[in-house]
């Protein structure tokens, strides 16, 4: 039995979480729901020890709830941002593999938020760096570092084209080189599947998008050819933290 006596929400509070939980599952106070996404994941973003507690819940009520699969997908997308937080979600894993079955599900139905749920599956997976980082290729841009010479490269993927450049403030991206998206037979995963997904549910931009950025690109400092995911994932993660 969880001591909730001893969990601390996002407002630094004890005891509220469940009491809320237990007007959610009976459906009494409309407002619970609103303090429940309050104390468990702060302004979409600041999460806590309740909020790993509160998942096994969460994960209970998420079949006939979409809100409920909505919470407990983003304090799983937060699980970085928390300095417990992958042990404090390896306590739950039967509750993740359900909420990723949920989403997955979702996304085979082309809901209009799909993007936003794309990136609650890639946090279900373990993948938080690219649940945090991918967009929805429309005008995305990514800073990374040139494994040859470490100059400081901008990759944009979008309606303003697929290139590396080196980002001038007055002159804006210059020095464009045009990037080299990976075949879709060539990707390792996590690529692999990501763009088997998005190709599955008919996301054909974003299964592009995804092709470019586990691509690579050519760099217009010393013109050294390096891997665009590998990249981003080593300026962006620890290298404790590191996933291609």
């Amino acid at each position: 039995m969880m001591d909730w006596t001893q969990v601390v929400d996002a407002h630094g509070a004890v005891g509220r979480v469940p009491l809320l939980l237990d007007q959610v599952e009976r459906e009494e106070v409309p407002e619970a729901r609103e303090e429940l996404w309050d104390r468990l994941c702060l302004q979409g973003e600041t999460i806590s020890a309740a909020s790993f507690a509160a998942l096994p819940r969460l994960a209970a009520l998420a079949p006939a709830c979409a809100q409920a699969l909505e919470l407990a997908s983003a304090i799983v997308r937060g699980t970085l941002r928390h300095p417990d937080g992958e042990v404090l979600l390896a306590g739950c894993p039967n509750e993740v593999a359900r909420l990723r079955e949920l989403v997955d599900k979702r996304l085979r139905t082309r809901p209009a938020d799909y993007n936003r749920l794309f990136g609650d599956l890639l946090a279900l997976a373990g993948q938080y760096h690219w649940s945090a980082f991918l967009g929805d290729f429309a005008d995305d841009f990514y800073a990374v570092s040139c494994p040859g010479c470490e100059a400081e490269v901008t990759i944009a993927v979008g309606d303003y084209g697929c290139y590396a450049a080196i980002r001038d403030w007055d002159q804006g991206d210059i020095e464009r080189r045009s990037l080299r998206p990976a075949p879709a037979e060539e990707l390792r995963d996590p690529g692999r599947w990501m763009h088997a997904t998005a190709g599955r549910d008919g996301q054909q931009r974003l299964a592009e998008g995804i092709r470019y950025v586990f691509g690579r690109a050519e760099c217009p400092a010393c013109a050294s050819v390096f891997n665009i995911a590998e990249a981003h994932t080593a300026v962006n993660l620890p290298p404790a933290l590191e996933t291609y």
